[in-house]
């Protein structure tokens, strides 16, 4: 066999062979999407619930403290948690919004319709299949 490699095989006084390997490539089976995009919108639906809540808690804990001290660091600190479980809610809503965009995505591309069509050949043989659908047409 007549290898790149005799001079380093020389070298080393080994006799090596080039050996082929053919890789198998592994089959990946993926499972509807649709059932992922579902069980992540629940999963992140009751996440955003939970901090809402424990926000709330925070929030409650928070005004007691305040209003026991009269420190106005604590009144600021009301303030931010009243804006973080604001934005939280305002997350819960963007997630229905971002379902119904990933629903409407979904339908869209399982009724894709193909307006531009390419033909691969040679012009003569466009040119016969034309004459032969304009005349079948006029027929």
């Amino acid at each position: 066999m007549d290898n790149n490699y005799e001079s380093i095989d020389n070298a080393l006084n080994i006799k090596s062979e080039i050996v082929n390997v053919e890789k198998e490539t592994p089959i990946i089976k993926v499972e509807s999407s649709n059932n992922d995009i579902k069980k992540d919108y629940e999963y992140t639906r009751a996440n955003l619930y939970s901090l809402i809540e424990k926000g709330q808690e925070a929030i409650n804990g928070i005004m007691e403290l305040a209003a026991e001290s009269d420190q106005p660091r604590a009144y600021e600190v009301a303030g931010q948690l009243i804006k973080s479980v604001g934005d939280v809610t305002d997350k819960l809503i963007d997630l229905q919004k971002k379902l119904k965009d990933v629903e409407e995505d979904t339908v869209k591309t399982t009724n894709n319709v193909t307006n531009n069509a390419v033909f691969v050949g040679s012009t003569s043989e466009l040119s016969k299949l034309l004459k032969q659908g304009f005349l079948n047409n006029k027929e």
